[in-house]
C-alpha cells in the first residue's frame, strides 16, 4: 500500500524545475503521475510520483541532482472537501500527524497522497474505515 515518491531538492531559480523535467523526459519514457513544489525563497523541494521511481531517482542521480525516495500512502475519494476532510479526520482522531499531503482528480475521484508520522498505522486506520487505498501499480496506471 505504500508508494514510492521522489523528493528532489532544487536551488529556487528559475529553469531548475525545467531541467529535472527534460533531463527524466528526454532520458526515459517515465511518466509523471503526481507533481508538486514546495519552496522557500533559497530552496524547493519537488515531489514527484513517477511510473518507474527507481529508474527515475538513478537518471537524476547521474545528472547530479539531490533526490530521495520517501514512502507516501495513496487514498481515493469523491473529489468533495467533506471527503477529504473524512480521510484526515481518521487520521486525527488517531493522532496521526500528516506531514504534508497533495491531490489530483481523476473524473469524479480524487487521489490523495499523504505523508504521515506513522504510514502503516495510518493505512491501518484507513483500511479499518473502508477507505479504498491504492497500491503502487494501479496508481502507476491512472
Amino acid at each position: 500500500m505504500l508508494i514510492q515518491q521522489l523528493s528532489v531538492f532544487l536551488e529556487n531559480k528559475s529553469g531548475r524545475l525545467t531541467e529535472v523535467l527534460e533531463v527524466l523526459g528526454s532520458k526515459s519514457s517515465i511518466r509523471i503521475k503526481a507533481l508538486t513544489v514546495a519552496d522557500t525563497t533559497e530552496f524547493g523541494i519537488l515531489r514527484l510520483i513517477v511510473s518507474d521511481p527507481e529508474k527515475a531517482r538513478s537518471i537524476l542521480r547521474e545528472q547530479k541532482f539531490t533526490v530521495n525516495m520517501t514512502e507516501v500512502i495513496s487514498v481515493v475519494a469523491p473529489n468533495e472537501a467533506k471527503d477529504y476532510a473524512k480521510v484526515l479526520k481518521i487520521l486525527s482522531d488517531i493522532d496521526i500527524s500528516v506531514e504534508y499531503t497533495y491531490a489530483f482528480t481523476t473524473g469524479k475521484s480524487s487521489v490523495i497522497i499523504l505523508r504521515c508520522s506513522n504510514n502503516e498505522k495510518a493505512i491501518r486506520a484507513l483500511k479499518d474505515n473502508e477507505m479504498d487505498l491504492l497500491m503502487a501499480s494501479d496508481l502507476y496506471e491512472i
